[in-house]
């Protein structure tokens, strides 16, 4: 029987130096109220310090929740993240180097999870290759002092990178309910957060398991079929100190539709005012309509503009899409903003880490996602820039894996406007952004443009104002909306030789409307 304890209590369970799991993904699911026990009882007592931080998808709000309130001087030693985006705080920390911090690919933490709960050394794939995840390049280290831990092995002939498993001592999830046993249902969670993994992985590493739950049930009375993490995993059980401590989202308290299948409703007309980010989904729209894909294709939304796309798409078509979202969303229509991960009529939710393998061997037929920088052989950066750093999260495991994928962006970035004239239908640059982002050389490999195109994977790049193929080993400008010069609009911010379609390039005119 799980003891139930406070999440003060929990807190204190934590040792100097100890690996931690903090459960969530992103803005979704995190057990704040230990979390906030945690960052109490360090600025009280100056313990636990120097902690190894282990995730997949950092869990926070952008701002001051979720693992950002960990960000203190001593109390975190060592990360290794998948995503960065959620939690600036420790992003800001790992950049200046005050932390040792490594950034691996969030499909390979999630599966890492299970290599560390079978005591296996490490994972081997061949996801992160000629990224700066690989050891001839950065070796995925954020700052200088921080030593990388991927190889370089060769397995039968081939290159493979080797992720190594290290002990978890202490793993804090989230789930809605438990019995008294432990046993754990998510009937509100909008993802499982790799949850079993990881309360496995822990269990064999000798380590503890504690799960915040909204509420505790008598033995006997859960469905053995909804049970995500069995009692015996769990070694303790809080309750929520505050119900806002256990929000769906970071966005919303509870939104129903995130866990209830069904038909999606129809197009909404009112979308807002039309702008350069749903120019671009309206454009990357086409995408699925341009090309073959066969009965319910599967498709993968990344974060920011390309997770806007499930609000254009019409659900009830024949042959439509199958929207997936990397936290385990399954079909429905994903959420964005601080809600992502979350997918309103899904046809299902599973684990993180079993959805990595669909992806990794190659089950997404389009993926769209975004990008910071694009270079002229078509190399993507969407992880770091200045002082931005978002981490590489889901990226590589599914730029590397997809059938074909779309990078979606504004051409330039800081500050820029538009608008579409209604009569022209042309597009008008009012204000243009104050950086440049097609680039001689990426600042961060992300996504190698040459790799993919050996491996025959077409990719493309949907700007406000263009759109560029990449072929034979070069960026290549194929389409421009109506009203754009090229010489006024385009070259002046590239910074490489800009080269044409042969064809010719196509030109647009665009609606005034959104729909």
């Amino acid at each position: 029987m799980s003891k139930i304890i406070t999440s003060t209590m929990a807190a204190y369970l934590i040792k100097d130096q100890a690996t931690v799991i903090p459960g969530g993904f992103g803005c979704c699911g995190h057990p704040e109220s230990i979390t906030k026990a945690i960052e109490q009882r360090f600025k009280k007592t100056g313990k636990p310090r120097h902690l190894t931080l282990l995730f997949a998808a950092g869990p926070g709000d952008k701002k001051t929740k979720g693992i950002n309130r960990l960000a203190l001087p001593g109390l975190i030693g060592n990360v290794i993240g998948g995503f960065w985006g959620f939690i600036p705080l420790l992003g800001e920390a790992a950049i200046a180097g005050r932390i040792e911090a490594h950034n691996w690919p969030q499909g390979v933490i999630s599966k890492l999870f299970r290599s560390i709960a079978s005591k296996d050394e490490g994972l081997i794939t061949s996801v992160g290759l000629g990224t700066f995840i690989d050891p001839r390049i950065e070796g995925g280290a954020i700052n200088n002092v921080t030593q990388p831990k991927v190889e370089l092995i060769e397995v039968k002939n081939k290159e493979k990178l080797f992720y190594p498993t290290i002990p978890v001592d202490f793993t804090y999830i989230r789930a809605t309910t438990a019995d008294e046993f432990g046993n754990l249902t998510m009937e509100e969670e909008v993802s499982l957060q790799d949850s079993l993994a990881q309360a496995q992985a822990t269990h064999n590493s000798g380590g503890v398991v504690v799960a915040q739950v909204k509420n505790i049930v008598p033995v006997g009375l859960l469905d053995p079929l909804m049970v995500k993490v069995p009692g015996s995993l769990v070694d303790y059980l809080v309750i929520a100190d505050d119900s806002d401590d256990h929000c769906q989202t970071y966005d919303e308290v509870l939104n129903l539709n995130y866990t209830t299948s069904g038909l999606i409703p129809a197009l909404d007309n009112n979308l807002g005012k039309i702008n350069a980010r749903n120019l671009i989904v309206k454009r990357a729209v086409q995408e699925l309509k341009n090309t073959s894909l066969g009965a319910s294709p599967i498709i993968n939304l990344g974060i920011g503009v390309p997770a806007e796309i499930g609000a254009y798409i019409n659900y009830e078509a024949p042959n439509a899409p199958t929207l997936t979202v990397e936290g385990g969303a399954f079909g429905g229509k994903p959420a964005y903003g601080l809600s992502f991960g979350a997918s309103e009529f899904p046809d299902a939710i599973i684990d993180q880490n079993t959805l990595f393998d669909l992806y990794d061997g190659g089950g997404i037929d389009i993926a769209f996602l975004g990008f910071a920088q694009v270079d002229k052989i078509g190399n993507i950066n969407a992880s770091r820039y200045g002082k931005s750093f978002s981490g590489v999260g889901g990226f590589v495991n599914i730029s590397q894996s997809a059938k074909k994928v779309i990078f979606c962006g504004t051409f330039t970035t800081g500050g820029l406007e538009i608008e579409v004239d209604a009569d022209s239908g042309e597009l008008i640059i009012i204000k243009e952004g104050n950086t440049t982002k097609f680039v001689e050389t990426v600042a961060q490999l992300s996504f190698n443009g040459h790799l993919n195109e050996l491996a025959g994977r077409p990719a493309k790049i949907i700007t406000e104002r263009a759109v560029f193929d990449v072929f034979n080993g070069e960026l290549v400008l194929s389409e421009i909306a109506a009203g754009i010069d090229i010489d006024k609009d385009i070259r002046p911010y590239v910074d490489f030789s800009l080269k044409l379609n042969d064809l010719g390039v196509n030109v647009v005119k665009l609606s005034p409307s959104i729909n």
